[in-house]
C-alpha cells in the first residue's frame, strides 16, 4: 500500500538564509499576484472578442520564461521549482472554483496574497535537489538548512518541501512517499461520538460514556488578544514598534493554533489506534460557521480538523470510520423508545421524553444514536457482501424493529454480537427482523 505522509520539523537557519527564505516568499507571492492578474486580464481583454477567455498553467509558464530572461531577471535567484509550483496552486485553485460551481460548494475564487500573511515557497525533490540529512534539510539555491530536531524518523521517498514563516519561526513540512503494507485491523469497541461545543466529544461505546473536554484556547486567550490588537493599531503604521507589535499578536494566534492541533492529534491517535469502529455526524462545519454566535466557538474547538485526522489516521491504522447522515435526528430522537422531540432547543442539555418518560442527557443521547446508525450501516454492508457471496439471506420484509436488551421481546440482554441471520446484539439494543 502506498500512502503519503507529511514530516513538520522547525528549522534553525541563519541570517544569509533567512534572507533567502524572505526572497524566496516574496518570488513566489509576486508569481500568484502575477498568474493570477494576467488570468483576470485575459478574460476581461476577450469578454466582446468571442475568443478562448481562460488559459492554462503550461501557457503561463511559457510567458513566464519569456519574460524572466527581460523584464524579471532577479527571478534567476531562486529554485525554477517554486515558479512552477506557484502557477500549479493557482491553476488548482481554478479547478476548484470550477468544481465548486458545479456541486454547489462554498469555494471563492482565488484572491491576490499580501506581504506578511501565509508567506511560504515550495520546492520538488528531484534529481536530488532536495535531501534530508541527520541534522538537517537540504534546499536547492540555498543550501543545508539545521533543524532543532533529528530527521532520522523520516523515510520514504521526498516528493516535495514547503517552508513556512509562523510569525518569527520557518517550519519545513516534507511530503514523503512510502509503502507499507496493509494495517492489521484494530480489535476494540465499536463507537459513536458525538461532537459539541461544551462537551468537545461524547463517547458512547455500548457499555459506558466518556466525555472530552476541548481545551478552547481562544476562549481562554481572547482578552489578551483582543488588547494585542488595540495595541498594534495604536502604533504609527510602518513603524519598528509596529512590527514588534505585530509579531507578539502573531506570536499568541500561533500558540493558540499549536495547542488546538496537539489536542486533537492525541485525541484522533488514540482514537484510531484503540476502536475498531468509529461512528460520527457528516457535519456541514463550514455551513454551520456562518452562524454568527457559534462560528468562533465552532472553530475554536476544531470540528473539522478533527473528522479530517480522522480520516486518514484510521487508514492508516487498520481501524475504520463510518458517517452517517447529517439530517438525522440524533439529539432530538429518544434511544428509549424511538421518539422525536421536535421542541427541543438547542439551550436544552437534558429533556424527558414525552412518549416514555426517560430522562436524558442530550450528548449522551445523540452518541447512542449516532452508534445505533452506524451499526445499521455496517449490518446493511454485511448483508449485501453475503448475497454477493450468492447465498440465501432471509431480508426484512417491513425494516428493523429497535428492542431493548433485557425486555420481554429480547430475554438474552447480552452484550454480544451477532449470532445468526436473524438478530444482531448491541450493548443496549438488539436488531430484530
Amino acid at each position: 500500500m502506498k500512502i503519503y505522509k507529511s514530516y513538520r520539523y522547525e528549522l534553525k537557519p541563519n541570517n544569509k538564509q533567512r534572507g533567502l527564505f524572505i526572497k524566496a516568499c516574496g518570488i513566489s507571492r509576486f508569481v500568484w499576484n502575477w498568474g493570477l492578474a494576467r488570468r483576470k486580464e485575459l478574460y476581461r481583454a476577450r469578454a466582446k472578442e468571442g475568443e478562448k477567455r481562460f488559459t492554462n498553467v503550461f501557457a503561463q509558464q511559457r510567458e513566464l520564461n519569456a519574460l524572466k530572461k527581460t523584464v524579471f531577471p532577479w527571478m534567476y535567484e531562486v529554485s525554477q521549482h517554486i515558479l512552477e509550483i506557484t502557477l500549479k496552486n493557482l491553476d488548482l485553485a481554478y479547478g476548484n472554483y470550477y468544481r465548486g460551481l458545479k456541486t454547489k460548494e462554498d469555494i471563492g475564487l482565488p484572491k491576490f496574497k499580501k506581504k506578511g500573511k501565509l508567506d511560504s515557497f515550495t520546492v520538488r525533490g528531484e534529481r536530488n535537489s532536495l535531501r534530508v540529512e541527520t541534522i538537517g534539510v537540504r534546499l536547492p539555491r540555498i543550501g543545508l538548512v539545521r533543524t532543532k530536531e533529528l530527521t532520522d524518523k523520516l523515510k520514504g521517498k521526498i516528493c516535495y518541501a514547503t517552508v513556512s514563516r509562523e510569525a518569527d519561526r520557518w517550519f519545513g513540512s516534507l511530503c514523503v512517499e512510502q509503502e507499507c503494507s496493509e494495517p492489521t485491523p484494530i480489535q476494540g469497541d465499536i463507537v459513536g461520538i458525538d461532537l459539541g461545543i461544551n462537551s468537545f466529544a461524547t463517547i458512547w461505546d455500548g457499555k459506558q460514556t466518556q466525555k472530552i473536554e476541548a481545551p478552547k484556547p481562544l476562549a481562554k486567550r481572547l482578552k489578551k488578544i483582543k488588547r494585542l490588537h488595540r495595541q498594534q493599531d495604536k502604533k504609527q503604521k510602518g513603524s519598528n514598534n509596529q512590527k514588534k507589535a505585530a509579531l507578539r499578536l502573531s506570536r499568541t494566534y500561533s500558540k493558540t493554533r499549536n495547542i488546538r492541533k496537539d489536542f486533537l492529534a492525541k485525541l484522533t491517535s488514540l482514537l484510531a489506534k484503540t476502536k475498531s469502529v468509529i461512528i460520527i455526524e457528516d457535519l456541514n462545519v463550514q455551513g454551520m460557521s456562518h452562524n454568527h454566535r457559534l462560528a468562533r466557538s465552532i472553530n475554536d474547538v476544531g470540528w473539522g480538523g478533527f473528522r479530517q485526522m480522522l480520516e486518514y489516521k484510521t487508514e492508516w491504522y487498520g481501524s475504520r470510520l463510518i458517517k452517517i447522515g447529517r439530517f438525522e435526528p440524533t439529539s432530538k430522537m429518544c434511544h428509549v423508545c424511538g421518539a422525536i422531540n421536535k421542541d427541543l432547543d438547542l439551550n436544552d442539555r437534558t429533556w424527558v421524553c414525552p412518549n416514555c418518560g426517560a430522562v436524558l442527557d442530550r450528548d449522551e443521547n445523540a452518541a447512542i444514536n449516532i452508534r445505533r446508525l452506524g451499526l445499521e450501516i455496517l449490518y446493511t454492508e454485511s448483508i449485501s457482501e453475503i448475497n454477493a457471496c450468492g447465498e440465501c439471506v432471509r431480508l426484512p420484509s417491513l425494516g428493523a424493529t429497535l428492542v431493548e436488551a433485557g425486555s420481554k421481546q429480547n430475554p438474552m440482554g447480552d452484550k454480544t454480537y451477532g449470532t445468526g441471520k436473524d438478530c444482531l446484539h448491541d450493548a443496549t439494543y438488539s436488531y430484530y427482523w
